[in-house]
């Protein structure tokens, strides 16, 4: 049975109860169930929506239309989605007998929404959709370790790992995007026949729909529901310096002392993690950090900002286990041993969908860091981690982990995000390694997670940046060099080390990080002091023709504060991407859509990272309607290829005019 209630198509047939109403400019959100009632979560659907839409019944079906969005539903049940303008975009994939009048009709027997049952449990949730052109492009998602930006054709795990991150939004070539709003531990799959969600246990199905005439308008409307960015501070703008690890208060200080005696500008300087005593302390270790608090005060006149790493792993040996385990604020395992990740100790997570475990973090952080002057935090193992990604082994304060367990890391991101801005902070940025849908609204900077050392893991990097732009997380960065070994004394090294930090120069935040080689002796015996440190990764490390490169890369990094700012000012105000897919910006170029190794830094510059050892040239492709200068002045016609020369301190960039 079909009813209209305002703005919103309801449907029921046997235990399932179907709503589809409109959500935003031009945009539905589709809900059902086979429980009593509809769930009322929002996940990352938090901005509230006026009312808007009209919904009718028209010939055999009931109609949405708002906007340019335009769906119709069937007395069977099945949906489909269309634009104004009379183009299909996407429809359930359904084969049934019930409706005659469909050229469908089939007997296979295949629902478009089902809902398997868990014995015991709620249901493992398939919902299927096939696409109006097999040829379409589909792009978004999040972070995955591999070379694709167009995902047609790639399966997908819905779960986060180290360094990967999904944030389940998608963008057509076809002129539509869907959020995949349920942070159940599930499956993605983009068939040439069939497209495919699943969750392998929920209570309900949700997913937010949108049409749009570009990719532009689908990201700015997708913005307008699950939040933007803050305004980035002024720190975002320039040069971080990191490395795995700063061991003592005065290594670190050397270090920022010698960038401000050679005048090199440094926004950001780290200590990254084991600075504690134990795991789930979230404290400065006073052996080897005897004073951070005249630290502090000596970078800040420096003009350098300090982040801390912070992890939200409990060792069962920390001064607050006991605590935290009485008050139920740790994650809790199934069965076996309750341990979640087992490195430098036995560990459990601080279980951050629980608003008091959140509230019980921030006030050991602001207390140990925050009071001191720290204003930048770098949230580590967001995922989380676990040693054994077995996630139908945990259960959270909001649920299982199959079911919730996506919504970690915006969970974790909030809490420093709400402390902060309680605090009175404004324009926050906190550096973390994973996201989901929503997390940009907390000021979530997302890094690419410990990644390989090599032209292939950077090719990879390249593809994930993008899509996590266009999955609605417009800050994003890698570690420059990968994290994952490289000797500053080997020249193979050195020069992925050079080709990577130049195009760190052109993404959202220019971070140096890494792990490097040789590993160094361990310098004490207590507190962290067993998690050994990598060699020096800063920019004097890799040779005297690597320093003079990497210093005039930060200086053009500063030369374009002021246009940074301003692209900053776009992802802040409308959801844009700060690293652009050619196709967003030129959308009615066809060849955009098929090049994936180049992108706009912002609208102005079109960035072609060298990806290949040896390299000294590259093809780059100049999109049609615009004009295009080079570093040389010299300007060409777009819609045309060139090959541009490539000798290691260039990377080929090229200005819109």
């Amino acid at each position: 049975m079909i009813s209209v209630d305002g703005n919103r198509l309801i449907y029921t047939y046997d235990s399932e109860t179907l709503w589809i109403e409109s959500w935003g400019e031009n945009a539905v959100r589709v809900r059902a169930t086979k429980n009593a009632k509809m769930p009322d979560d929002s996940w990352a659907l938090t901005i509230g929506q006026k009312p808007s839409g009209t919904a009718r019944y028209d010939e055999n079906c009931a109609v949405l239309e708002n906007g340019k969005a335009v769906v119709r539903l069937t007395h069977t049940g099945k949906i489909t989605f269309c634009r104004n303008d009379g183009k299909k975009l996407l429809e359930e994939y359904t084969r049934n007998r019930r409706d005659v009048t469909d050229p469908k009709c089939s007997a296979l027997e295949i629902e478009g929404r089902q809902f398997r049952p868990c014995i015991g449990g709620d249901y493992h949730l398939t919902v299927r959709f096939e696409p109006a052109d097999p040829d379409e492009k589909i792009y978004g998602m999040g972070q995955y370790q591999q070379k694709y930006l167009d995902l047609k054709g790639t399966d997908l795990e819905l779960a986060h790992r180290n360094s990967q991150a999904s944030v389940p939004f998608a963008i057509s070539s076809l002129g539509y995007g869907l959020l995949w709003n349920n942070p159940a531990i599930g499956r993605c799959v983009f068939g040439k026949n069939i497209t495919s969600f699943e969750a392998y246990s929920t209570k309900a199905m949700d997913y937010w729909f949108v049409a749009g005439d570009c990719p532009a308008q689908i990201e700015e409307s997708y913005a307008k529901v699950t939040g933007t960015v803050p305004m980035m501070p002024e720190y975002g703008l320039g040069f971080w310096q990191c490395k795995l690890r700063y061991r003592t208060q005065d290594e670190l200080l050397e270090v920022a002392r010698r960038y401000h005696e050679l005048g090199i500008p440094l926004d950001v300087i780290v200590v990254d993690f084991f600075h504690w005593p134990r795991q789930g302390e979230w404290k400065f270790d006073p052996v080897y950090w005897p004073d951070p608090d005249a630290m502090i005060e000596e970078l800040e006149s420096m003009g350098i900002k300090l982040m801390v790493s912070v992890w939200p792993t409990v060792d069962r040996e920390s001064e607050n286990f006991a605590l935290m385990l009485e008050r139920g604020y740790l994650i809790r395992t199934e069965r076996g041993y309750r341990t979640g990740l087992d490195f430098q100790g036995a560990t459990i997570h601080l279980d951050v969908t629980d608003p008091d475990a959140r509230k019980y973090l921030w006030d050991t952080v602001r207390k140990n860091y925050y009071d001191k002057g720290v204003r930048i935090f770098w949230l580590d193992e967001a995922e989380p981690e676990y040693s054994a990604y077995d996630f139908d082994n945990y259960r959270y304060h909001l649920g299982t982990d199959l079911m919730i367990g996506n919504i970690y890391p915006v969970d974790y991101a909030r809490t420093f995000y709400e402390g902060m801005r309680d605090e009175g902070q404004e324009n926050i940025v906190n550096l973390i390694r994973c996201a989901w849908a929503g997390s940009q609204k907390f000021g979530a900077l997302v890094w690419s997670g410990d990644i390989a050392s090599s032209f292939d893991s950077m090719k990879n990097q390249l593809a994930a940046g993008l899509n996590m732009g266009l999955a609605g997380i417009p800050w994003w960065t890698t570690d420059i060099g990968g994290f994952h070994g490289g000797n500053p004394d080997d020249p193979a090294f050195r020069e992925l080390f050079v080709r990577w930090f130049e195009w760190g120069t052109y993404c959202p935040v220019m971070r140096l990080h890494g792990d490097r080689e040789p590993r160094q002796p361990q310098l004490g015996t207590t507190g962290g002091a067993t998690c050994c440190s990598g060699a020096p990764n800063e920019i004097w490390s890799y040779g005297g023709e690597v320093f003079e490169i990497c210093r005039e890369y930060i200086r053009i990094r500063e030369s374009m504060r002021d246009y940074i700012r301003d692209i900053m000012k776009e992802a802040h105000e409308k959801g844009t991407p700060v690293m652009r897919t050619l196709f967003y910006e030129f959308p009615d170029d066809p060849m955009s859509w098929e090049t994936e190794d180049e992108y706009m830094f912002g609208s102005r510059y079109l960035v072609a990272p060298v990806m290949e050892a040896g390299a000294d040239k590259r093809n780059v492709y100049l999109p049609s309607g615009a004009d295009w200068k080079d570093r040389g002045g010299t300007v060409y016609n777009g819609g045309c290829m060139v090959c541009a020369d490539a000798p290691l301190s260039v990377i080929p960039v090229f200005e819109r005019v």
